[in-house]
This record gives structure tokens, sequence and C-alpha cells, in this order.
């Protein structure tokens, strides 16, 4: 080979060279930087997905908090109901209160049922029923038109069982919450 064929081919073979190393360069930046964005996103996701999650517990908590609140005034305005039909001291204020709290307690458990899990479901409807039977109780005693065996005497029982079945949707919540076991 003449040496101009000589210089010719390697000039060549220099150029193709840079021109393939500049290729491969900008290649292995390309993938470098579509790795870097990959993970950005998937870095993206996990949080939005951990925010949704934590806004999920966060809503679940404020509804189990007013549910219990609601439950537990519900409860005490009942209690109160009682011990003013066995005084004979029954006003417009008790039955009042009395309905306020039968409200907010409606109301919370509607709530309940379009945020929570069956299990805690379950648990608030419980108590819904017994606050409801102890106020359906106390209402046709206040009335004077209790059905057979209904007495100050059943009715206080019913409020105490009462207390339990709230005790209980309130260790459902905290499970379901993960604060208790």
């Amino acid at each position: 080979m003449s040496p101009s064929t000589s210089a010719l081919v390697i000039a060549l073979v220099g150029i193709v060279g840079t021109l393939a190393s500049a290729l491969l360069t900008q290649r292995s930046a390309n993938n470098n930087k579509m790795r870097e964005l990959d993970q950005a996103d998937q870095q993206r996701r996990e949080e939005r997905a951990y925010q949704t999650e934590q806004a999920t517990i966060e809503s679940r908590r404020a509804c189990y908090v007013g549910l219990n609140i609601a439950a537990r005034l519900y409860q005490t305005a009942l209690t109160n109901y009682l011990v003013a039909i066995r005084s004979g001291a029954v006003t417009d204020e008790i039955r009042a209160d009395v309905d306020e709290m039968r409200r907010e307690h409606r109301a919370r458990h509607a709530e309940a049922q379009m945020l929570v899990p069956d299990t805690v479901l379950v648990a608030a409807g419980t108590v819904n029923g017994q606050l409801s039977n102890l106020y359906g109780i106390l209402r046709r005693i206040d009335i004077d038109e209790p059905e057979q065996g209904e007495t100050i005497e059943a009715a206080a029982e019913v409020r105490r069982d009462t207390w339990e079945v709230i005790s209980e949707m309130r260790i459902v919540m905290r499970r379901d919450l993960g604060i208790a076991p």
C-alpha cells in the first residue's frame, strides 16, 4: 500500500473512531438520563402513593374521632334522660339535648358508612343499634307508652351494655389505625 493510501486509511479510521466515540458517549449519556428520569418518576409515584395513603388514614382517623365522640355524647345525653325520667324531672331542654346528640351521632355514623372498612362498620352499626334501642325505650317510657318489659331498670341495663359496645367499637377502630394490637 502506498503511503498516501495508508495515510488516507489511517485518517478514515481516526474519523470513524472519533464519530463512533461521540455516538457511544451520547448514547451512554442518554441511557443514564433515561434511568435518572425513570428513577425520579418512580420516586414521585411512591411519594404520591404514600401521601394518598396518609391522607386516607388521616381521613379515617378523623372520622373515628368524630364517631367516638358523637357516640359517647349521645350515650351521656341518654344517661341524663334516663336519670331525669327516673326522678320525674324530664324537661324540654333534656329532650332537646338528646335529640341534638342523636342527630349528631346519626350524621357521624352516616359519614362512617362511606369511609370505614367493614370490620369497623359492623362495630359502629352495633353501637348505633344499641343507642337507637335505648333511645326508643326511654322515649316510650317518657311519653308513657312503654312496650311490654320496657322499664327504667331494663333501660338502665341496656345503657350499661351500650358502654361496652362503644368500648368494643373504639378497640376495633384503634386496630384499624394500627394503634392497638
